[in-house]
């Protein structure tokens, strides 16, 4: 009923985002004042914004959220909000295509990795928030301020276990399990190229079992693997209904799946001898229109106002604001978001786009068939 719920107040939401060359939408009309925003906001900042009186807002999270997000702070500060849902990928690749003309003001949601590139290319702009004095820890945020952790998510598989029942195998339970013959054709991932899931797992296989052997993990990995798809939420949207048999991705979609849309033969597994984890984040696009209503999103993004929006439309990341409250459901599946790995977020900030290149020269021509990009 939630995601029903949400889906029809997106749907409300749509109109024509010619700002962002089509495909978008757009929050309803403004409506509330300033004053009851929860979001700590100077006064000044609030002003500025509204005269700007607009917001354009690149979403990487699933679109319920980031569509009630948008309909919210709209709401809060009568500032018209459009958006459009893009995986970390594409919206990393349509700013460097833009090259500091952007036709969006913010990112939301989406980890972090992207974030670095886009950053060391120059193609964020440095903020620094006043509510980000309530992350948890400062490997929450950029040092120089180029973007703010939202929430946190970890690496794992879901599994449907009827069909693994049905055809007499056992679920994988680590990492090296996967490369075994018998889960040929049963697993799912996303794609190197358009996927910031995708990115954190060449990342995470290459700190975890060095660079050569993390890329020819990946390499083994691919003989098994039917589908990289676009998004990388996509392997867990598909566990339920037995297409995708494994899924490698985020086990807060996995929840997703149990929680929202009832597909109670999913089980989730966080690698035995250890994963990683993302920093959901949001950040400023440099050169953006509307820097004023960026800064206040900023703001509004590091409140229990936004993040709590979260689990309350299907999505049930581990939240990083010390004065919001976390999803329940999330550890009641067990989950601990402090049982990860020391995961190396310079090594990504430096080395991220090489190896992906890497990952894919090694790949070579042999999984091209498999790469969705729509």
């Amino acid at each position: 009923m939630k995601k029903v719920l949400a889906l029809l107040l997106a749907g409300a939401m749509a109109l024509g985002m010619a700002a962002c060359g089509g495909g978008g939408s757009s929050a309803s009309a403004p409506a509330a004042d300033a004053s009851t925003a929860g979001a700590a906001a100077d006064s000044e900042l609030v002003a500025a914004a509204k005269e700007e009186g607009k917001l354009v807002v690149y979403g990487s999270c699933e679109e319920e959220y980031l569509a009630t997000a948008c309909e919210n702070f709209q709401e809060k500060y009568g500032i018209e909000v459009q958006y459009q849902r893009l995986s970390t990928g594409e919206v990393q690749s349509k700013i460097e295509e833009e090259a500091g003309n952007p036709s969006g003001d913010v990112w939301f949601g989406g980890t972090t990795d992207p974030y670095n590139i886009a950053a060391s290319e120059g193609l964020l702009e440095a903020y620094e928030a006043e509510n980000a004095s309530h992350l948890i820890g400062d490997v929450y945020r950029d040092a120089d301020g180029y973007w703010y952790g939202i929430y946190k998510g970890i690496l794992g598989f879901m599994v449907n276990r009827d069909e693994l029942d049905r055809m007499g195998i056992e679920e994988p339970k680590d990492w090296k399990d996967l490369l075994d013959p018998k889960y040929k054709g049963l697993i799912w991932l996303s794609n190197y190229n358009t996927a910031g899931t995708a990115k954190l797992v060449v990342n995470t296989m290459i700190q975890k079992y060095g660079h050569d052997e993390g890329i020819q993990y990946l390499v083994d990995l691919d003989k098994n693997v039917q589908v990289y798809t676009k998004s990388g939420s996509g392997p867990s949207k598909n566990v339920g209904t037995g297409e995708c048999v494994i899924g490698i991705g985020f086990l807060h979609d996995g929840i997703t799946q149990i929680e929202d849309n009832g597909y109670g033969n999913i089980d989730l597994i966080i690698p035995s001898t250890g994963t990683s984890f993302e920093v959901g984040a949001t950040a400023i696009f440099k050169g953006c229109k509307h820097p004023n209503a960026a800064k206040l999103w900023i703001e509004y993004a590091l409140s229990p106002d936004c993040v709590e929006l979260a689990a309350q439309n299907g999505s049930y990341q581990f939240l990083v604001l010390d004065n919001a409250q976390q999803p329940k459901v999330a550890a009641d599946f067990g989950l601990d978001p402090d049982n990860v790995m020391d995961y190396d977020f310079e090594d990504a900030k430096e080395n991220t786009t090489k190896y992906v290149e890497e990952v894919m020269n090694a790949l070579g021509s042999a999984a091209d068939d498999r790469f969705e990009t729509e």
